[in-house]
C-alpha cells in the first residue's frame, strides 16, 4: 500500500535501492574473500584456491552491478552526465571482471590441451575492466559524492582513494606483470583487503537505511 504522497515509481526505486544495498553488503565480504583466495593461490597454488578465486571474482562482480545501479539512482541528481558515464564504466568493469572469473573457471573445470600462460586474456587484458575502468568509475562516483553531498562525504573520498589504487594496480599489471612485485602487491592488498570492502559495506549501509536523504544544492 502506498503512503500519502508516494508514487509507485518511488516505491519501486526504494525497493531496488535496498536490494542494491544488500548486494553491496554482500559484495564487500566477497571482495575481501576473493583477495584472500588470490593471495593464498599466489603463494600456495592449489585447485581449491583457484576455484575459490574464480568463483568469488565472478559472484562479487555480479553483486557490484546491483550496488552500482542503486547508487546511480542517488547520484544522477548531482550531475546526470557524469553519473551516467561513471555508471556505464562501472558496469563495464564489473562485467569484465565477471567474464575474467568465468573464463578462468571454465579453463579450470575443463582444462584445454594447451593454454599460453603469458598471453593476456582476451576478455579482460591485464585487467583493463577489472582495474582501469573500475578506477575511472570510482573516480566519477567519488567526485559526485563530494560535490553533491547527498551521501557521506567520506564515502566519496574513499572512492577516490580506491580509484587511485586501482589505477596503480592496472599500470603495474600492464608494465610489471609480476603480481608479487612489492609496489604492485601493496596497492592490490590495500585495495582488496581495505578500501574496496569497506567502501561496498558502507554503500550497503547507506542504501539499506529506511530514511532517504533530503536533497541539498550541489556545490559549484
Amino acid at each position: 500500500m502506498l503512503m500519502a504522497g508516494e508514487s509507485e515509481a518511488e516505491v519501486a526505486n526504494t525497493s531496488f535501492e535496498r536490494f542494491g544495498g544488500f548486494c553491496a553488503l554482500a559484495a564487500g565480504p566477497t571482495g575481501f574473500a576473493y583477495s584472500l583466495a588470490f593471495v593464498l593461490y599466489l603463494h600456495h597454488p592449489s585447485r581449491g584456491a583457484a576455484y575459490a578465486d574464480d568463483v568469488l571474482l565472478l559472484v562479487g562482480a555480479l553483486l557490484s552491478t546491483a550496488a552500482l545501479t542503486a547508487l546511480y539512482e542517488r547520484l544522477r541528481a548531482t550531475d546526470p552526465g557524469l553519473a551516467l558515464w561513471g555508471y556505464v564504466l562501472g558496469i563495464a568493469g564489473a562485467l569484465a571482471a565477471a567474464l575474467h572469473g568465468a573464463y578462468d573457471l571454465a579453463n579450470l573445470v575443463k582444462p584445454p590441451a594447451q593454454l599460453a600462460a603469458d598471453v593476456p586474456r582476451a576478455v579482460d587484458p591485464r585487467g583493463i575492466g577489472t582495474f582501469a575502468l573500475t578506477a575511472l568509475a570510482f573516480a566519477a562516483v567519488g567526485l559526485l559524492i563530494v560535490r553533491g553531498r547527498r551521501l557521506p562525504v567520506g564515502l566519496g573520498y574513499l572512492a577516490l582513494v580506491s580509484a587511485a589504487l586501482l589505477a596503480v594496480v592496472y599500470v603495474g599489471r600492464l608494465v610489471i606483470l609480476n603480481p608479487k612485485s612489492p609496489g604492485l602487491l601493496t596497492a592490490a592488498v590495500i585495495t582488496g583487503f581495505v578500501t574496496n570492502p569497506i567502501w561496498y559495506v558502507w554503500v550497503g549501509l547507506v542504501l539499506t537505511r529506511a530514511d532517504r536523504p533530503v536533497p541539498v544544492p550541489a556545490l559549484p
